[in-house]
């Protein structure tokens, strides 16, 4: 990664924590630019959490061909649970991002979309010869439907499960001020619960305030909240994002 001094002292703000967080901090910070971490997002439990462990025997029992799963936090789901994969079950993992957060819980991918990582391209690449059978497709409660409805597409018998439930933070009084006067000035969108949240506690937006979002489907969510998108990468990554960030400041 090379910087070329656009972002340099910059104040950026990260809608996320946790190990995530940190990782996409890390990299505000090699382009120059001061992370100001401020998670607007967190992850609870289900509501109905016989529902979800029941589908959970059912993955173990090897009743489903496919597993397809969106995001690293359902692999906290499934590492929290215990969860042994039958090797007869495949795994599908949206993005290199997912795919490496199963890898590192000891789980076996069999397919990551190489164009596109997202539900779309995840359903545009996949493979015809490997289209069958049955898929649990465990995700957010507020999750488009997009990947359920694809996959049913393509022929497979899909059941979607709630595995947890995205759930607004208040903003810090601090970083809301920051935000309002433009003393931070970009903001990194990364799903479209962040961007519900950046519209509902800090807009609107001043002017000089960039927004980036981190693929087409979640700059399209960020336009349905009603903020402006000025920034969107090319890869579903902190990386492409933070470089396209970098790239519209250097052009504008």
């Amino acid at each position: 990664m090379n910087s070329s001094g656009e972002l340099s002292r910059w104040r950026v703000l990260v809608p996320r924590g946790g190990k995530w967080g940190d990782g996409v901090a890390a990299t505000v910070r090699a382009h120059g630019a001061i992370a100001v971490i401020a998670p607007l997002v967190n992850f609870a439990s289900v509501e109905r959490p016989e529902a979800l462990a029941a589908e959970l025997r059912r993955l173990e029992a090897g009743e489903f061909d496919w597993l397809v799963v969106s995001s690293a936090t359902t692999v906290d789901v499934f590492v929290s649970h215990g969860i042994r994969l039958p090797e007869s079950t495949r795994v599908a993992a949206v993005g290199e991002t997912t795919a490496q957060a199963l890898t590192i819980a000891g789980y076996h991918v069999d397919f990551v979309p190489q164009s596109d990582n997202s539900a779309r391209g995840l359903v545009a690449e996949w493979p015809v010869a490997d289209v069958r059978g049955r898929a649990l497709v465990p995700q957010s409660d507020a999750s488009d439907p997009t990947l359920v409805a694809g996959l049913a597409r393509l022929n497979f018998d899909a059941t979607f499960v709630s595995a947890y439930r995205t759930v607004g933070v208040p903003v810090a009084p601090n970083v809301a001020s920051d935000v309002a006067s433009g003393r931070i000035r970009a903001v990194l969108v990364t799903s479209g619960s962040v961007a519900r949240q950046i519209a509902e506690q800090l807009a609107p937006l001043p002017d000089s305030v960039i927004v980036a979002c981190i693929g087409p489907r979640t700059a399209f969510d960020t336009r349905a909240a009603g903020l402006p998108v000025h920034v969107i990468a090319e890869e579903k990554s902190a990386e492409s994002m933070l470089d396209a960030l970098e790239e519209y400041v250097r052009g504008s």
